[in-house]
Parts: structure tokens; sequence; C-alpha cells
């Protein structure tokens, strides 16, 4: 890959993290990058992104919901031509993978 090719990829990624970061987590008020829901993301060939997220609990109401606005956030990001959402589970979420700026928002520092 060369150095061009690098920043660009390194500002798509750049562009769908802040896509992310408008999508909020119902129970909690806080959005879902920050709160460490967002295990993976890979741009691919052909303007393809594959996301690998997970929930705070595997019981989610709103878990089908949860998958489709992450796909429609991430959609309008420029260069993105199809978002793959993958729901996984493994390894399992917990408050370690919150950022400190909203453990300090949510009281748990």
């Amino acid at each position: 890959m060369t150095i061009t090719e690098l920043a660009s990829n390194e500002t798509l990624i750049a562009g769908i993290i802040a896509a992310l970061r408008s999508v909020h987590d119902p129970e909690i008020p806080v959005n879902i990058y920050d709160l460490g829901l967002i295990y993976r993301i890979e741009p691919k060939d052909g303007g393809l992104v594959e996301i690998d997220m997970t929930l705070t609990a595997p019981g989610c109401p709103v878990a089908g919901e949860m998958l489709s606005w992450v796909e429609k956030a991430v959609i309008e990001v420029g260069g993105v031509e199809k978002v793959a959402v993958r729901l996984v589970f493994d390894p399992p979420w917990d408050s370690s993978r919150m950022t400190d700026d909203v453990k300090l928002e949510l009281g748990l520092l």
C-alpha cells in the first residue's frame, strides 16, 4: 500500500468513526463508538466497509435496529458504497471498553 493509499484509508476510517459517533445506544446516552461497541472497521475494495460490533447486553431489544442505524450512518460517508455490519459477542462487552471520557461522563471514574 502506498503512502497516498494509507492516508486515504485513514481519512475514510476517520469519517466512519465520526459517523459511528452519531449513533447512540438508546439505554445509555452515549455514542456506540466511545461506548466500545465497535470491535472492527475494515474498508475493502469497491467501497465496501465491514464492521464488527457488539451490544452492551445480548438480549438488547433494539439489536436489529442498531445494526440498521450503523449501516445508515456509515453509508453516508464519502467513498463508502456498501456496509456489512456483523453482530459479535466474543469477546463480551464490558465497561472497560468505554473511553475515559465516557466513564467520566457516566460517573465511573
